[in-house]
């Protein structure tokens, strides 16, 4: 392709008007070819084994000389395959793979080249060159990263004796002339205040004696996910994939449920320490449960101006339901079984190094017996219509051959309890895969999924526990679950994206996936564990505070996500840069709001 701003293209894009939205590129498409009709057909790079869909037909002009013109708008999201075949014959022209940048303007020129072979030359002319819609994000990035390195800045001058005596005795300063030339007070009290304002920046209180990397690691994990509930700029990547594949979007749930998981265990273990009865505790669970159920029911049902919502029409599964089952199940399964925590045994011989493991054997043996089920209804189930162990989005993927299999067996368990209209009715396959038969992501099969990841979650608490105070084995046995965990997603997915035995999917919560984001979540905390808890090199702000009322958080950003100041209506709509602003100053209005009420001393506990 070559790059040149031509005015007859400028005069041409003027008649063939064509309005281009956010992620999208405006393509002229000349056929020159005497006597011949085309039909251009396309394709995103991204859409595995797609069917090419027709995009338009341009018929000869029926003028010698003068060429026929189509103007189309193209996803500038992922590369582009174009495809032209002559429409008479059904024969392919010539075939181009091409990347497309936002508003930009491009001329695809089809002709015969007369160099002796009469060959057909297809061609893209930049006539306008794009945006880079990406510099919103990277602008976005340097400032936190300036805000950090300040802030992180000014907290070790502060921590300097010199440099804080210096700043009192400014302050001290300035307060006695202040008080003299007004005759009021003593001027010792500025000196009190200094002293206060360091002692709340590095001392703030704490309510329970808890690790701050797990709160810090959920506060990550919610900000993270308020982030991309509310659009994260329209970037696609801030969106969950199609079908295989992770973006930033697809990181956050498996997250929330793995440290969900640790702190399951950490807080039982704690409240049967305190004398709780496994009986009353059991009741808690269960209410516990049912209330998260209850409440993601209502969340995942808005209908706001739209009328009475009805009854036949009511999504059941959804986020805070797959966490109140999962959490059941987890929380129970530990109670069952709950043992007496060891303590520290460096010196007896008859320590063992997997105790953390072997003392849960009845657990694990429940939890590979739970993951044999996913395995054998995923891949033996028979689907009516589908193959047997079919992974696939359906739609025009697979060429087109299992247009209503999306999801194979999890999507036909959920249409058959649960029913088409109980389930998600827009999933993300619809983008990329014009799928047509709704599919529930938070599905029944996929809750056996969250359920082994809230079970990791748990082994990360375990470690946290049996080795207290042993930091090396802490650190040594997130360093093994996190290399051990992306070894076995290594070997399923053949660090491929779509041609691995299990690819990593989201939709279907796959083994891959989760033991991918699982050895993600051991390194986090390989790397949150030390620099928090042991060395107090950070105290995990911002993320701490949303992390300590998770619930609250969670529940507002979905509830108040329409009103303002949360959303406004923007000057440009197809702007990246002011929907990535309004997504930024919401999410950071959620961690100013969970800073408060932590001051104050407010937790939303159910």
């Amino acid at each position: 392709a070559s790059s040149m701003i031509t005015p007859w293209a400028e005069d041409l894009d003027k008649k063939k008007h064509v309005e281009l939205k956010m992620d999208q590129a405006l393509l002229l498409i000349h056929n020159e070819l005497h006597g011949t009709n085309m039909t251009v057909y396309w394709n995103s790079e991204r859409c595995y084994h797609c069917l090419f869909q027709i995009l338009v037909n341009v018929s000869w002009s029926g003028k010698p000389g003068k060429p026929s013109i189509a103007a189309v708008a193209l996803s500038t999201q992922h590369g582009s395959l174009l495809q032209l075949n002559d429409t008479l014959e059904e024969k392919e022209i010539c075939r181009l793979e091409y990347k497309f940048g936002e508003f930009g303007n491009y001329s695809l020129l089809v002709k015969h080249v007369h160099n002796g072979v009469n060959e057909i030359a297809c061609d893209i002319v930049v006539n306008k060159n794009p945006i880079d819609s990406n510099l919103p994000v990277c602008i976005a990035f340097l400032v936190g990263v300036a805000l950090i390195i300040a802030v992180s800045l000014l907290r070790f001058l502060l921590s300097l004796d010199d440099f804080h005596n210096w700043i009192s005795k400014a302050i001290n300063s300035r307060e006695t002339d202040r008080l003299i030339n007004s005759e009021l007070g003593s001027p010792g009290r500025a000196g009190s205040i200094g002293g206060e304002a360091q002692q709340e920046a590095w001392h703030p209180p704490s309510a329970l004696p808890r690790l701050r990397s797990i709160d810090t690691f959920r506060g990550l994990a919610l900000i993270l996910m308020v982030f991309v509930n509310y659009g994260g700029g329209k970037y696609w990547y801030f969106k969950h994939s199609s079908w295989n594949g992770l973006t930033v979007a697809d990181l956050v749930f498996p997250w929330f449920v793995f440290i969900m998981g640790s702190s399951i265990f950490l807080s039982m273990t704690s409240m049967l320490q305190r004398g709780c009865s496994k009986f009353r505790l059991l009741g808690k669970i269960a209410w516990r449960s049912f209330l998260l159920f209850c409440i993601g029911v209502v969340i995942v049902n808005p209908n706001y101006c739209l009328g009475p919502l009805s009854w036949d029409k009511v999504r059941i599964p959804g986020v805070l339901q797959r966490l109140g089952v999962t959490y059941f199940v987890v929380a129970v399964l530990e109670l069952i079984f709950a043992k007496p925590v060891p303590e520290s045994c460096a010196s007896e011989r008859r320590c063992f190094s997997l105790r953390d493991i072997i003392l849960s054997w009845p657990q694990w043996l429940f939890i590979l017996l739970l993951e044999s089920i996913w395995l054998g209804l995923t891949f033996f189930l028979p689907v009516p219509g589908c193959p047997t162990g079919y992974l696939g989005p359906g739609g025009i993927g697979d060429l087109g051959k299992y247009p209503n299999c999306t999801g194979g067996a999890a999507g036909y368990i959920d249409r058959l309890l649960l029913g088409d209209d109980h389930i998600y009715q827009h999933p993300s396959s619809a983008v990329l895969y014009h799928t047509k038969v709704p599919y529930d992501p938070e599905g029944i099969l996929g809750t056996i999924s969250s359920i082994v990841m809230a079970f990791l979650g748990i082994q990360a608490g375990k470690i946290l526990l049996y080795y207290k105070d042993q930091t090396k084995d802490i650190l040594i046995r997130f360093t093994a679950w996190c290399c051990f965990l992306g070894l076995i997603s290594v070997a399923l997915t053949k660090i491929s994206e779509n041609e691995g035995f299990i690819p990593i999917n989201k939709n279907l919560w796959s083994i891959s996936y989760v033991t991918t984001l699982s050895s993600f979540a051991f390194f986090i905390l390989l790397i949150l564990y030390p620099i928090v808890d042991v060395k107090g090199l950070w105290t995990g702000t911002p993320f701490f505070y949303p992390g300590m009322n998770s619930i609250l958080v969670y529940v507002g950003h979905e509830v108040f996500e329409n009103y303002f100041p949360f959303q406004w209506k923007l000057e440009d709509n197809q702007s990246h840069k002011e929907h990535l602003t309004q997504n930024i100053v919401a999410t950071a209005l959620w961690v100013l709001i969970a800073y408060i009420l932590y001051k104050k001393k407010v937790f939303w506990k159910i």
